[in-house]
């Protein structure tokens, strides 16, 4: 069992360390970049979607626990049963696999942008009231500042997951990190597969942390 560890390891060594590996369209850079472009085209649809109907109705407290669960399908749907299905229906291409991160990006973001407009201390509502401030005042000044920590997390969730799911890609033909699973799988290369994996999480993490940081950027130091 060690040796066979060993040998693996020694493979993954070896694969990083080949020149023609960093080079080219079928590189590691050039499968990351496809990877990372996955990810930032869905995260950011997701956002599109998800925020302004977790802030809107967070900020009315109507209709939140009925758009969460309706969110929440997307993470009882498998994304590869996603992919297949929207594949059967348009076809070859990116599209199926945009709709499945997509799916899978939003119920975070609706959960937590709710969460957060709803757990905003009413009295802080009701002194913005007080000032004479109207609806949208109240909103963009007063709860929004105070639920973004929340709303960030979940963007942050969504992300990560989103960049842990892309592997899925490569199922239906595209590229990204997943081609290293699904090629090293067919020719029963385990380091290649390995490879793969290592480059998902490391790239899962640096994700995690980058938007960690720029939760904290953003958030007023009182609420840190």
């Amino acid at each position: 069992m060690n040796s066979d560890f060993m040998s693996l390891m020694a493979g993954v060594i070896h694969f990083f360390s080949q020149p023609m590996n960093w080079q080219g369209p079928g590189s590691i850079p050039a499968h990351i970049i496809e990877h990372v472009t996955y990810v930032l085209i869905s995260t950011l649809i997701g956002a599109a979607i998800a925020l302004p109907v977790g802030i809107g109705l967070g900020h009315s407290g109507r209709g939140g626990l009925m758009a969460i669960n309706i969110s929440n399908i997307g993470r009882a749907i498998p994304s590869f049963g996603v992919i297949i299905l929207v594949f059967l229906l348009v076809g070859y291409g990116v599209i199926p696999v945009i709709v499945a991160l997509v799916a899978l990006a939003i119920p975070p973001m609706v959960t937590n942008s709710y969460v957060g407009m709803r757990e905003v201390d009413p009295t802080v509502r009701q002194a913005a009231v007080a000032l004479g401030m109207t609806g949208w005042q109240r909103l963009w000044q007063v709860e929004l500042p105070i639920a973004l920590p929340l709303i960030m997390a979940g963007v942050r969730t969504s992300a990560v997951q989103v960049m842990s799911t892309a592997t899925l890609a490569a199922y239906v033909g595209l590229g990204g990190l997943g081609r290293y699973l699904i090629d090293g799988l067919a020719v029963r290369d385990l380091a290649q597969v390995l490879v793969g994996a290592i480059l998902v999480a490391v790239l899962a993490v640096v994700t995690e942390l980058l938007f960690a940081g720029l939760q904290k950027l953003i958030t007023a130091r009182g609420l840190q």
